[in-house]
């Protein structure tokens, strides 16, 4: 299941040339070589509450992209989120700040992102090590500025 979940998620340069940058999608890349997600997007204060609480899963290769308005150091936590969960942060370019892995299930302690973030994706627990995720890496998506955005939109 690992490997088909890695295969999910990488790409090949030509898939990435035919991508279109979209709301339903981010790409990250960095030494690992590139990554992309479904996501759903939490831009306002009642959809980022929710999150991905009460599910039971979270399909391969799919995420929530946590979108706030301005930069800030943010914090979260797995009450009533019934997955591991893995938490990358990013700053307003776009640019990993913080990652964290395996989010505890149902666990009230509060996460932080410890640096200015704008943008948190939460992906199935574990997967970020897989792949090699790591502070540096670099998001593509709309949401960022693109005037900024270390990876911008084509």
């Amino acid at each position: 299941m690992r490997a088909l979940t890695l295969s999910l998620a990488l790409l090949t340069l030509p898939q990435l040339a035919a991508a279109a940058c979209t709301d339903g999608r981010v790409e990250i890349r960095g030494d690992f070589g590139t990554a992309r997600f479904r996501v759903e997007i939490a831009d306002d204060a009642a959809e980022r509450g929710l999150g991905l609480m009460n599910r039971e899963e979270l399909a391969a290769g799919a995420g929530m992209l946590f979108v706030y308005q301005v930069e800030e150091e943010v914090g979260f936590w797995m009450q009533n989120t019934l997955i591991p969960l893995d938490m990358i942060f990013f700053d307003a370019t776009g640019t990993v700040v913080k990652v964290h892995e395996n989010a505890i299930p149902l666990d009230r302690t509060v996460i932080r992102s410890d640096f200015p973030t704008q943008y948190v994706l939460e992906i199935n627990g574990g997967l970020a090590s897989q792949i090699g995720i790591e502070p540096g890496a670099e998001l593509r998506h709309p949401a960022v500025d693109q005037d900024g955005a270390a990876w911008p939109c084509e």
